[in-house]
């Protein structure tokens, strides 16, 4: 996995992943950034796959940070005993490793480039190296996986990279007083990397928040010489706080781009980025187990089209299993998001963010005159979007059916039917005078909610701390909620509206998966000196799009009748019946 430890987030869109960080708001401008010509390939691509593979796929845990410690300079401080972990490598024989495979699954998920972890900060190297003993030909397998990976790539036309831990909390001299000779070590590692196997497009290096001791003008140097036209990512340059420590914004001088990670990035058209993220359902970089789980649909799509609609790549990693073979699951997946990218690629490939930034309703994407509205969300009815220097000429549902598209001085309108709306994403395509690169990227305000700031007051609030109080869940804000005490098993949320308002839809946001603990509840309104029900329902997930029968009412309560633990509520929005 990648050295920065971030927790497990739900993903919604760039800069939208309720208190995830983000990447800071693009400079101002009104065309994206171009890319440098060497970089164009990797920009165009828009989607990568990660794989995250080496002995400790047999123990099923994380790669790396499961090693006990046994460098204070370093910060894994995992379970298995460091003698333990160090031996894995004699066990480890993936007889069923198939680079032609690996490649073709790749293609299958649309993919354009793929990164392999060739050396991870346990030190073991999946190629044979004349620079350490502690590698792939010294197991019982005995076969060079980067040799046979850069082969089945090229001959297939994919993109190949390789993930260079910089780091190698097994080896001693690691930020020790012999730290030269380390680094004269991870350099003729390098140079092997990238000498041996023809022609290497991608060079991902890590950090692990800790001193960055390698001799940075040197190893770039190296780097470039060896491979001229290699792009590199940024984590070389990131160390211990300051602007240099923040893989999501910071580029150093001779790197290329930058790296949130677990994460959607923010939307950013002026620096080149890319998010690294997981199909693990619970979010391992390596193989996890036959437990592991995948990501929903769902979630990896709203992945891939955040990033594109923030102007950025994603990189999506894998967990190949101990027989070498990659987890049915997982492989399923990519070829659902293979499928989609046949049929709708125009919308990702090749295209830059905006100029609608990323927001509640999705995402959009352009590309000479096009720009491609990514619409998952239809809380607003129609769509509202704001005006643009730019006559729509047409428009066309790429995801099929019809809209009814109204330009007005105060906006855009998009209006499609209810059965055109497509579960994941509904594509529509507006063709505009002239070239759509040039208009400014503008944000997409939020649907007005009735209950915004109403007066509000809960059952329990956790620890009676005012920033988790019963207002934070109708300010309109998706950083903030309101939170119960642990242990608590049911709760109730007030709102008084200030005079009967009638509504007929809710939207519930309870973000996070670790949070997602209501599992039964009703939306209730009083009337005639009781509550009653116009909505109830179970397993309130991320967010909940509630539709009901009109009700008109002063009063109104999410009454929470059953909960894992402490329920927690990002946002209770309540709209007008649709018309």
């Amino acid at each position: 996995m990648s050295c920065i430890r971030i927790a497990a987030v739900s993903i919604f869109w760039a800069g939208l992943a309720l208190g995830a960080p983000q990447s800071p708001p693009a400079p101002g401008g009104a065309a994206p950034k171009a890319y440098p010509e060497r970089l164009q390939w990797w920009a165009e691509g828009r989607f990568g796959m990660f794989i995250h593979w080496g002995p400790v796929s047999l123990k099923g845990t994380e790669i790396s940070w499961s090693r006990a410690n046994t460098n204070p300079k370093c910060p894994n401080q995992g379970p298995i005993p460091a003698e333990e972990y160090d031996h894995l490598y004699q066990r480890f024989n993936p007889t069923k490793f198939d680079a032609k495979e690996w490649v073709a699954t790749a293609k299958a998920a649309g993919v354009k480039y793929m990164v392999l972890t060739a050396k991870h900060c346990d030190g073991f190297l999946l190629w044979d190296s004349k620079a350490s003993d502690y590698n792939i030909m010294h197991t019982p397998f005995k076969r060079d996986v980067c040799a046979e990976l850069t082969k089945a790539a090229h001959e297939a036309g994919m993109r190949i990279g390789w993930y260079y831990s910089p780091m190698d909390w097994r080896d001693p001299d690691c930020r020790n007083e012999h730290n030269d000779r380390f680094v004269a070590l991870m350099q003729q590692e390098l140079t092997e990397l990238l000498s041996n196997y023809g022609k290497i497009d991608l060079l991902w290096f890590d950090c692990d928040g800790g001193s960055v001791p390698w001799e940075q003008e040197k190893t770039y140097a190296l780097v470039k010489k060896l491979q001229p036209q290699i792009i590199i990512d940024n984590r070389l340059d990131l160390g211990e706080g300051g602007s240099g420590s923040d893989a999501a914004s910071y580029i150093g001088p001779h790197a290329d781009y930058c790296t949130p990670e677990q994460f959607v990035g923010g939307f950013n058209i002026q620096q080149p980025w890319e998010s690294c993220m997981t199909l693990s359902a619970r979010s391992q970089w390596s193989y996890g187990g036959p437990e592991d789980g995948v990501k929903s649909y769902d979630d990896c799509m709203a992945m891939l089209i955040g990033c594109a609609g923030g102007d950025g790549n994603m990189l999506l990693n894998v967990g190949p299993m101990p027989t070498g073979e990659m987890p049915p699951n997982q492989v399923g997946r990519l070829k659902e998001m293979g499928a989609w990218l046949a049929k709708y690629g125009e919308s990702i490939y090749g295209t830059r963010g905006g100029p609608f930034k990323p927001g509640e309703y999705g995402a959009s994407t352009r590309r000479g005159n096009p720009i491609y509205l990514h619409i998952r969300d239809w809380t607003a009815d129609p769509l509202k979007l704001p005006p643009i220097p730019a006559k729509i000429l047409n428009h066309r549902v790429l995801t099929g059916g019809d809209a009814r598209i109204r330009q007005l001085g105060s906006g855009i309108e998009i209006t499609v039917p209810e059965k055109d709306r497509q579960p994941i994403d509904t594509i529509v395509a507006l063709e505009v005078g002239g070239t759509a690169m040039n208009i400014r990227a503008v944000d997409v305000p939020l649907p007005t909610s009735l209950a915004f700031r109403a007066q509000a007051t809960a059952s329990n609030v956790f620890q009676n701390d005012a920033q988790y109080g019963p207002d934070k869940a109708v300010d309109g804000k998706g950083d903030t909620r309101w939170a119960t005490d642990s242990g608590t098993k049911s709760a109730w949320l007030e709102l008084d509206l200030g005079r009967p308002v009638p509504f007929g839809r809710a939207v519930i946001r309870q973000a996070f998966p670790e949070l997602q603990r209501v599992r039964k509840f009703a939306i209730e309104y009083f009337q005639d000196g009781q509550w009653k029900p116009c909505y109830q329902g179970e397993n309130l997930g991320a967010k909940l799009v509630a539709v009901f029968a009109p009700v008109a009412a002063q009063r109104v309560r999410l009454n929470i009748t059953e909960a894992t633990d402490g329920p927690t509520i990002w946002e209770f929005q309540l709209f007008a019946p649709n018309p």
